[in-house]
């Protein structure tokens, strides 16, 4: 009989010693990710961030065990995987209003039927109490981890998809690091006692202005960084942001604002699972950082904004 995970332990989940390790953790992983974003085939891409988030997902799972759920595991997984299948699949037909339209669709058939599939999963086990809270808890980590990042796949499939990738992962790398040494060096008011102690607003203000300013600089020669980026055979042109009129200034202050909100609430609904399972992170697998969940979880909630955005653009 194979065994179960074991619960996160409350001991094994101190984070590294500083910000040095951190930034050393930040330093390898982020070029990384840049690469993958910007030169990856769709259907690759899709691959890397299913991987992502089976374990982000396997992570949730393990904090559920603290709230007295026995999960369904591998159902759980299976169904995640399976987004990224369709995903990567609708990559084929090459265009974003096929590409958009049928993630639509996937995305609100497999997000309402998930709780009733894992419902009948849930029919085969001896005790029928446990049946209810772990189909919640399945349900709950695909809408809240596997659909997010799909988003995100999706928007790679879009048009001008690639640039809108980095700049939501700078706005929100932005925000999270701006918030983090600025509440060190500055934070004196509690934001939220209760659910994140170590949060402030000063904190959430520096989180914004860096959130602004990278944003900004960002958009506002998103034209010359394409041309840069194709010729290094970074992107296709499809990929790359050519308009003849540059981003306007009302449209990447608000585009920016409104993701380091997002990201600032997911980092918040984050702490505040992790608090109601009193543990510290989600894991230990990215040093300095915690778990892979303690990685994107502000990425979460602010990537549905920037899908949403360009979603529009693509349909209307």
């Amino acid at each position: 009989m194979a065994t179960e995970p074991s619960p996160i332990t409350t001991a094994s989940t101190e984070r590294g010693s500083g910000p040095w390790k951190r930034i050393a953790t930040a330093a390898v992983l982020i070029p990384i990710v840049l690469v993958i974003v910007l030169r990856a085939p769709v259907p690759l891409l899709a691959a890397v961030v299913a991987v992502v988030a089976l374990l982000t997902t396997h992570e949730f799972l393990q904090l559920s065990r603290h709230y007295h759920v026995q999960p369904l595991w591998k159902p759980t997984y299976v169904y995640v995987a399976l987004l990224f299948l369709s995903v990567a699949l609708t990559a084929i037909s090459g265009k974003p209003l096929i590409a958009t339209a049928s993630f639509i669709v996937t995305m609100g058939f497999s997000a309402a039927l998930a709780p009733f599939v894992f419902l009948v999963i849930g029919m085969a086990r001896n005790d029928f109490s446990t049946s209810l809270p772990a189909a919640a808890a399945s349900a709950f980590a695909f809408g809240y981890i596997a659909l997010p990042l799909g988003f995100l796949v999706q928007l790679r499939q879009q048009w001008a998809g690639a640039i809108l990738l980095v700049f939501v992962l700078l706005v929100v790398w932005a925000g999270d690091t701006t918030a983090y040494f600025v509440g060190r060096a500055f934070g004196r008011h509690r934001m939220t006692q209760r659910v994140s102690p170590k949060k402030t607003w000063e904190g959430a203000a520096g989180s914004m202005l860096g959130s602004l300013v990278v944003g900004w600089a960002f958009l506002a020669n998103a034209q010359p960084i394409s041309s840069a980026l194709l010729q290094a055979h970074l992107i296709q042109r499809r990929d790359g942001y050519f308009a003849l009129q540059p981003w306007p200034l009302v449209t990447i202050l608000a585009l920016s604002a409104a993701i380091n909100v997002a990201a600032q609430l997911g980092d918040l609904v984050e702490s505040l699972i992790k608090r109601g399972a009193g543990v510290k992170d989600s894991g230990t697998l990215l040093p300095g950082h915690g778990g892979m969940l303690d990685r994107i979880d502000a990425l979460l909630l602010a990537a549905p904004v920037i899908w949403f955005y360009a979603a529009l653009r693509v349909l209307s």
